[in-house]
């Protein structure tokens, strides 16, 4: 920078000795340089010792005068800020810094380059107002592109001076007030895109005066008023782009005049009136958007006079009448989009002719009869909409035939018959909407084989039978095959009967010992249960006799426990305790993994019942302090039976106390006899999880940073774990602590490796104490459990932090399974309604809903569709700074 420094100062100095047509550009380039940052090393070209810059990277120049003439850096990821320097490259023509990461306002007045044409800032992060006079001396200036950034204030009166602008792109930032009238004037226009921004104001009458304009673009802002009769005088208009403003009145017929046009798009206003019949006159249409509008009468026959049109869309208006069978006519169309009118009668066969349609959207009418045969034909058709019509008669089989299809949906009709088998042909098929109709028979088993089916629903029908278990129905919702009283398998919870009798229900609301059996009274068509709480209470049922004789064994070892904790107590005073190897009843062996502190002050709270911090399935934890004033949490195991021997068990832990990783609470040390061993962590003082979402009061509640955040650190030590090949067996909203700072603290990481073997001890702890959380592999014996049970309960956990409800919810006569109820709430379409309530109006959709949609990504029934945590923390850190990604994530 020093040597920068100098050459500015001194360049008057020896100038003589330089060639100063070529030192400008140099110098004028090499402080461009250092003003931006440069990740990826593109301009590393860019020597200030050579004496011309013609060669460098993204530099070009006149041939005859070696000075610059185009500096394109589109793209090229450059940071900070525009700098002067540009202004010394007199001769430039072409500045396009496109597609970066520039910010700070436009404040360096560019467009007083005498010989510029051509200017393009646009996809950047540029910002504040543009000077008033900014454009007073544009001069040739042809083209303007500031597109895609954050500019605010009004547009600059100085525009008008650009006599010689032919494109104008302000689109896509937030300037505001009404257009300065000048723009209006500038009849050397072609282009102008002011299109998604707040500018206000009616567009004027004189607009006839951009006589040489080929494409407006006002849409997403507030323009009022009507469309003014001169634009009918810009008679080189191509594309015309009205879209979500205020615009009122009726389409003046002016417009007929515009034979050249071939996008008109009103989208998003509150025109009236017909649509008129001289819009078949415009035989360049090749995109007529009229939607969402207050447009009447009947669809004008003249359209199919539009035989080279492509998008027809007039949805959301009060268009009545029938479908005109000059439709057919319309060869080209690509996409036909008339939902949500009062359009009558049947839907007609000529649909078949159009052999191009991608989207055919009809829902939302009075349309009756049958679903046509012909619809076959449509080979190319991706997406077929038929729902909320009268729509009768059986689906047609020869719908096999749209081999392109993706979606399809005839829910909300009066469709009777089975669902014909020919669907299972369809191997792109990913969401079906089949839903209150009068379907009958037998699901076809077929359909289990579609490989990219994501939603399935055919809930309120009255089909019967088994539904096929394979593939996507593994996962399928109970909400998307509710109410069909004779349908049977896991996910409507009715057993088949070829299958087994009605599983066994665990009550939590009993006091008995043993599982109580919910009668089948209570179990109305309401109930959710997933797959996985299913096979986790059908596993209850065989391990009955075990929770029997842990609850002897627990009865044994608390008996035990006393005495050994009595045996702290008494040898604690002892020199040699924290290093004893003894291993007899009356001794103990504590290890501390740093240091040797006293432990006497803190060990009559194993025996003190007002230092219990809580119980879970692998022991009691406990509050103590020790000799150097130091707080711990000490957790007492409540498996010692099943404990390994004392080699293993020391070996297991000296790992576990390894694993450091400030998302997991620290093992500090541990404590071992052959009747009782503790396990000494770091104290937590913030409470858990569970606590924090489901016992808070008043306003203390989890704000959304603060969860996700918790989710975040969450993923993060997962995926730590299992780096290290360690699983946690145990995640739930208990077992993850909140310290001061209000990062998480993942507790009770590991300890099923203490066992000898994953036996159905640890299985009906799961049952007891974190049910909801336990993936459906821990119940089958033939599955291997591996990391991705983790994945399962961290998905459990992530609903369970994003909406605030329990993992699962016992009312009076339901069960409500919270993974359930989401994804039935997304395939309606309202997943937004789940988050807890108590955020209300604090959290930004586009990243609680990406993360609920990752929740059930995690909780799918098969392990092998479920993300490794390493690739849910990625995902994570993508929904949170999605810039860092950019085509990455959707």
């Amino acid at each position: 920078m020093r040597k920068l420094f100098v050459l500015f100062v001194l360049v008057p100095i020896f100038v003589e000795a330089l060639n100063p047509s070529l030192n400008d550009d140099v110098l004028g380039l090499i402080v461009f340089k250092s003003d931006v940052q440069d990740p990826y090393g593109k301009l590393s070209s860019w020597n200030e010792e050579d004496d011309y810059p013609c060669n460098w990277n993204g530099i070009k120049c006149n041939p005859r005068s070696n000075r610059v003439s185009d500096v394109v850096l589109d793209g090229f990821s450059l940071s900070g800020r525009i700098s002067r320097g540009l202004l010394r490259l007199q001769f430039l023509r072409k500045l396009s810094l496109a597609k970066n990461n520039l910010t700070g306002s436009i404040s360096v007045s560019l467009a007083q380059l005498a010989n510029l044409r051509f200017l393009d800032l646009s996809e950047n992060d540029l910002s504040g107002n543009i000077p008033g006079d900014y454009f007073q001396q544009c001069g040739p200036l042809r083209s303007i592109s500031l597109a895609k950034n954050k500019i605010s204030g009004q547009i600059p009166e100085s525009l008008s001076s650009c006599v010689a602008l032919a494109s104008l792109n302000l689109s896509s930032n937030q300037f505001s007030g009404l257009v300065p009238s000048g723009i209006w004037s500038l009849n050397g226009l072609r282009s102008l895109d002011l299109s998604n921004n707040i500018l206000d104001g009616d567009i004027p009458v004189g607009i006839e005066g951009l006589s040489n304009l080929r494409a407006i673009n006002l849409g997403q802002n507030h323009f009022k008023g009507e469309i003014p009769e001169g634009i009918g005088g810009c008679l080189l208009l191509r594309s015309i782009d009205l879209s979500e403003n205020s615009l009122y009145g009726e389409v003046p017929s002016t417009m007929q005049k515009l034979s050249l046009g071939n996008e008109f798009i009103l989208r998003g206003n509150a025109f009236v009136g017909i649509v008129p019949e001289w819009i078949g006159e415009m035989k360049s249409l090749e995109i007529l958007d009229f939607s969402e509008n207050k447009f009447s009468g009947n669809i004008p026959t003249s359209i199919g006079k539009l035989e080279a049109l492509k998008v027809l869309n007039m949805s959301r208006n009060s268009i009545s009448g029938s479908l005109p069978e000059s439709l057919s006519s319309c060869v080209k169309l690509l996409a036909l989009d008339v939902s949500h009118n009062s359009l009558a009668g049947i839907i007609l066969k000529t649909v078949s002719q159009l052999k191009s349609l991608d989207i055919l959207d009809l829902s939302g009418n009075r349309l009756y009869g049958t679903v046509p045969a012909e619809i076959g034909g449509t080979t190319s058709l991706m997406e077929l909409r038929l729902e909320k019509n009268a729509l009768t008669g059986e689906i047609p089989s020869s719908i096999g035939n749209c081999s392109s299809l993706v979606s399809l949906s005839l829910s909300h009709n009066g469709l009777t018959g089975p669902i014909p088998e020919a669907l299972a042909k369809l191997t792109y098929l990913q969401n079906v909407d089949l839903s209150f109709n009068k379907l009958t028979g037998v699901l076809p088993k077929q359909l289990g084989d579609l490989g990219h089916l994501s939603s399935f629903n055919i809930s309120h029908n009255q089909l019967q039978g088994e539904l096929p278990s394979n593939g996507f129905f593994n996962t399928i919702s109970p909400y998307s095959v509710s109410a069909n009283p004779s349908l049977c398998g896991a996910a409507v919870n009715r057993s088949c009967s070829t299958v087994m009798p009605k599983p066994i229900v665990l009550n939590p609301n009993s006091t008995d010992s043993t599982p109580s059996i919910v009668p089948q009274s209570i179990r109305h068509e309401k109930k959710i249960l997933s797959i996985s709480a299913l096979i986790a209470i059908g596993a209850a049922a065989v391990i009955v006799v075990g929770v029997i004789a842990i609850t002897v064994l627990n009865i044994r070892v608390r008996s035990t426990t006393s005495c050994s904790a009595a045996a702290v107590l008494t040898f604690s005073g002892g020199d040699d305790f924290s290093r004893s190897p003894s291993t007899d009843a009356n001794s103990g062996k504590l290890v501390m993994f740093s240091g040797d502190p006293d432990f006497i002050t803190g060990a009559h709270a194993l025996l003190n019942k007002d230092c219990e911090l809580g119980r879970g399935g692998f022991g009691a934890v406990y509050r103590t302090v020790l000799g150097d004033g130091h707080p711990v949490a000490i957790k007492k195991l409540t498996v010692s039976s099943l404990v390994k021997s004392q080699e293993d068990f020391e070996r297991e832990v000296r790992k576990l106390g390894k694993v450091g990783h400030h998302n997991l609470v620290t093992l500090e040390g541990y404590y071992w006899t052959p009747s009782l061993q503790l396990l000494i962590y770091e104290f937590v003082a913030g409470g858990n999880l569970y606590k924090h979402l489901h016992e808070g009061s008043g306003g203390c509640f989890l704000l959304w940073n603060e969860r996700f955040n918790i989710i975040l650190g969450t993923a993060k030590s997962l995926a730590h774990l299992h780096q290290m090949n360690l699983i946690h067996y145990n995640l739930k909203s208990s077992n993850i602590l909140i310290d001061s700072s209000g990062e998480p603290k993942v507790a009770d990481y590991g300890l099923a490796r203490l066992l000898p073997k994953l036996d159905r001890y640890v299985l009906s702890s799961k049952i007891q104490s974190a049910l909801g959380y336990m993936a459906p592999e821990f119940a089958c014996k033939t599955v291997k459990i591996t990391d991705k049970c983790d994945v399962y309960g961290f998905g459990v956990l992530v609903l369970e932090v994003v909406t605030g409800k329990m993992p699962v919810e016992y009312l009076e006569d339901d069960v409500v399974v919270l993974c359930d109820m989401v994804r039935g709430a997304l395939e309606e379409g309202r997943v937004e309604d789940c988050i807890d309530a108590r955020l209300q109006g604090k959290f930004p959709a586009d990243e609680a809903i990406p993360v609920m949609k990752l929740g059930l990504i995690c909780t799918s029934q098969v392990p092998s569709n479920r993300p490794d945590m390493a690739e849910v923390v990625n995902i994570l850190e993508l929904i949170r700074c999605p810039s860092e990604g950019q085509d990455e994530l959707v």
